[in-house]
């Protein structure tokens, strides 16, 4: 039994199989995502989805479905699954299916009477191509395979319907053919490892339902187009491999191709390594950059904040420092210092207020994995040259007041993560002093001095502590209210709302807290914000709770950051519990990894959601895989492993 099993009894029912997702990567932005019974709900689902930069910045969405059917002595059955009108799902394929599992790749296994047929699925690495590989595990008689593509062409964010101008011509290919159903896009190859028959048959299936677009106020309805079928006979013990991508395959490499990918899978045989999988997926090479992509389905491009506070967790956590120097050596350095030069450059958001800190925040990490002397050696210069941009008020919008706090502007544009907004404007206005930000300011200040005594520059280091002090004692003047936090301070007014920001500046390496205010802070995060899927962004006391992701986009922004959890908050607040409670913690982390334990088999399975509601069963919503969320639970199993050998250690000795 592999760690990722689902059989017959969860499948067939519908009302939970179409609530679990899968999604595969090439590590170049391109995926495959479907529900574990090949019923697309999402109109973000496909077979086959890429980045088409000559189109547009969106994904688009390609071969939406590939729907198989058996023939038996001139019986037909289809094992494709689509929702229709009235609640209506047709062909049913669902109830073949005997199991599905994905410990390497996903595989499904049907049984059609005395067939028996497995399909395994992937994309090629680095390249926008699918491959799907179908093995006849039992046939007692002649057995014949008809594959029909469903087509859509389109964005992502859109979708298809019946129109003069799809072309549904196909030319035909080497063991297969080709189509292009608009001029302004590639042509979709979809190719066979041997000798197949197509029958041109060009028919739009009509009013297919997307039911998450329905639940999320969407349009929720598509028409694709199939223009024909590709027929070939299987024998028993038989495989044919299928792909489809934007260049013609030389079929004859197929097989070596699959082979050559199998070797490059991690097996998910535990929570670590499933989440090591997953990490791996965020990843997006473009050319000779390398970027870690926030996450899937609809972050297609790199966005600063959430890559500098994912890249540590998404590389070096998982022990892949190539992936770091490729992310951060190569890309995100660069384009740092020509942003400080007031360059143009690639990665968005660096222009945000606490970019430029959770790219120390990173490179600290860094040093925790490697050694200070390294990160003094590669990054202390560009350390450097943030800090003093911060100091000199270079930044267009975050500023170093007097009293050594840095200071923003919300209440016209989102400064901080909590970014939601309502006809322009922040649903969440934090500005002013705003406590995570202000932490991880002095967290750099007092990092940037440990790198300036291993680069031997004493003096400098002394001034960067003495400035340091002056902006722990502000920030414990400014925030602290006796027992927790302040969210965030502007004038005279003092946000007293318990949120879980304030866990930061509790559990960065270097905290303005001392340990009785770091105490305090964690058992306030334990009282009123603390679920087995990370924290709330606000606690049920308040009047403003709105813990349930649900309705249309205004209703859901509203609630985004008032309620819900956010998994990226666990890793900040296991390291401040366990620096509070040391080994009597231990027992505590460990099974509040249970709760995400279960979360790999549930939503999309084998990895984190991007937020959960705030109260039971504490549904999972948004982006279906995401970079922040997965990066933090890794970090928690690091640290939850690392006191667990500690503790073991002082048991021998």
């Amino acid at each position: 039994m592999s760690y990722l099993n689902f059989d017959k009894k969860l499948l067939v029912n519908l009302d939970r199989s179409l609530g679990k997702e899968m999604i595969r990567t090439n590590r170049s932005g391109a995926y495959n995502s479907t529900t574990l019974v090949d019923c697309n709900t999402r109109k973000y689902h496909g077979q086959l989805v890429l980045p088409l930069p000559e189109i547009g910045p969106d994904n688009y969405v390609l071969l939406s479905s590939f729907d198989e059917t058996v023939i038996q002595h001139g019986a037909e059955f289809n094992l494709g699954l689509h929702k229709y009108g009235e609640n209506n799902f047709s062909p049913n394929g669902h109830k073949y299916i005997r199991e599905f599992n994905c410990e390497v790749i996903s595989k499904t296994v049907y049984r059609v009477g005395g067939v028996i047929l497995q399909k395994e699925r992937m994309l090629v690495s680095f390249e926008p191509r699918v491959l799907i590989r179908y093995t006849l595990l039992e046939a007692h008689s002649a057995t014949t395979l008809r594959f029909r593509p469903f087509l859509a062409f389109r964005s992502v964010n859109e979708l298809t319907q019946e129109n003069p101008r799809a072309n549904a011509d196909m030319m035909e290919e080497e063991n297969g053919g080709s189509c292009q159903m608009y001029p302004e896009f590639p042509r979709l190859y979809m190719q066979f490892s041997k000798k197949c028959t197509y029958v041109h048959n060009p028919l739009w299936y009509k009013g297919i339902e997307y039911q998450k677009e329905q639940e999320r106020g969407f349009a929720y309805k598509e028409d694709n187009l199939v223009p024909g079928y590709f027929e070939l006979p299987m024998k028993k013990g038989e495989s044919v491999i299928f792909s489809a991508g934007i260049s013609a395959a030389n079929v004859r490499t197929l097989k070596p191709i699959w082979e050559k990918e199998m070797k490059r899978r991690i097996a998910r045989t535990d929570m670590f390594e499933t989440l090591k999988n997953s990490a791996a997926q965020f990843y997006k090479r473009v050319g000779e950059r390398c970027y870690l992509l926030a996450g899937y389905p609809w972050f297609n491009t790199p966005d600063a904040r959430t890559e500098f506070f994912s890249v540590a967790g998404c590389t070096l956590g998982i022990n892949r420092p190539e992936y770091w120097e490729a992310i951060m050596d190569k890309t995100a350095v660069p384009d740092m210092k020509d942003f400080l030069e007031g360059k143009q450059v690639e990665t968005q958001g660096l222009d945000e207020p606490d970019a430029m800190l959770w790219f120390i925040r990173a490179i600290q990490d860094f040093a925790a994995y490697n050694s200070l002397a390294e990160a003094a050696k590669k990054y202390g210069e560009v350390v450097m040259e943030v800090i003093d941009y911060i100091r000199k008020n270079k930044h267009p919008r975050l500023f170093l007041h007097p009293n050594n706090l840095v200071w923003v502007d919300g209440t016209q544009r989102p400064a901080t993560w909590m970014a939601a907004v309502e006809n322009g404007r922040p649903i969440t206005p934090r500005t002013g002093y705003v406590v995570e930000q202000n932490a991880l300011w002095y967290n750099a200040l007092m990092f940037a001095a440990s790198l300036l005594r291993e680069m031997g520059k004493e003096t400098q280091a002394d001034l960067m502590e003495y400035q340091a002090d002056l902006t722990k004692t502000s920030f414990v003047q400014t925030f602290w209210n006796g027992i927790y936090l302040d969210d965030y301070v502007v004038d005279s007014y003092h946000d007293k709302e318990v949120r879980p920001n304030m866990i930061w500046a509790a559990s960065l390496p270097y905290s303005p807290l001392d340990r009785k205010q770091q105490k305090s802070v964690v058992d306030m995060c334990t009282k009123e914000l603390l679920t087995p899927r990370g924290l709330r962004t606000l606690s049920p006391k308040s009047g403003g709770y709105r813990p349930v992701y649900i309705g249309g986009q205004l209703e859901r922004d509203r609630n985004f950051h008032n309620g819900p959890v956010w998994p990226s908050t666990i890793a900040a607040y296991s390291e401040a519990y366990m620096r509070v409670y040391k080994m009597s913690g231990l027992a505590f982390m460990e099974r509040a990894l249970l709760g995400f334990e279960q979360e790999m088999s549930e939503l999309c399975i084998g990895t984190i959601n991007e937020l959960y509601d705030g109260n039971p069963p504490y549904k999972g919503h948004g982006g279906m895989s995401y970079a922040p969320s997965v990066s933090a639970v890794i970090s928690m199993c690091n640290k939850v492993r690392k006191m667990a050998e500690e503790e073991k250690q002082k048991e021998q000795e």
